[in-house]
């Protein structure tokens, strides 16, 4: 399997994962909580942080060589620098693009603006981890067996729900 589609499908199931938390959060404990700017099930931001945070950390640790223990206190720092970066600027985009606010930590005690709080920062690395080095090893041998045409299929879906997402929120189409 190539990398671009292993990264492809990593992408997809980290954006589907992402889709089922923000559910279940959004049907139990929020229930005015904005769960995705697309139509279909999948929250790109998600798959956005996951696929960064995964490549990045083997880049590094294929060139440093430290403790298990070492491994993840960094993974822990890079991955909340990388996943509360990821946040501001797609808060910052969906916000600039189509005028809406679809998360705001701005009620968190130590929140800067409505895009970054410690909490979650504090949170997303700890995912991040859970991630990392228990989810991931498990999806590698999944992911290597979906076929080509699902990740072809897959993707062209998602290229069509973005394209309605944007005319759609941005008024270019109605429906």
């Amino acid at each position: 399997m190539s990398k671009v589609r292993y990264y492809t499908n990593l992408f997809f199931i980290y954006s589907f994962i992402g889709y089922v938390l923000e559910t279940i959060i959004k049907t139990f404990f929020y229930k005015n909580m904005n769960n995705g700017i697309m139509y279909g099930p999948w929250i790109p931001v998600y798959g956005f942080g996951a696929i960064l945070v995964i490549f990045i950390m083997r880049l590094v640790f294929n060139r440093l060589k430290v403790s298990r223990f070492i491994k993840i206190i960094i993974t822990l720092f890079i991955s909340m620098v990388l996943i509360t970066g990821i946040e501001y600027l797609g808060g910052i985009l969906i916000e600039k693009m189509f005028k809406k606010v679809f998360w705001d930590y701005s009620k968190f005690k130590y929140n800067f603006g409505h895009y970054i709080s410690l909490e979650m920062t504090v949170l997303w690395g700890v995912l991040t981890l859970i991630i990392i080095y228990v989810i991931n090893p498990l999806l590698n041998s999944v992911i290597k067996k979906i076929p080509k045409f699902i990740t072809v299929l897959v993707s062209l879906l998602f290229i069509v729900d973005l394209i309605f997402t944007i005319l759609l929120k941005l008024h270019i189409f109605h429906r």
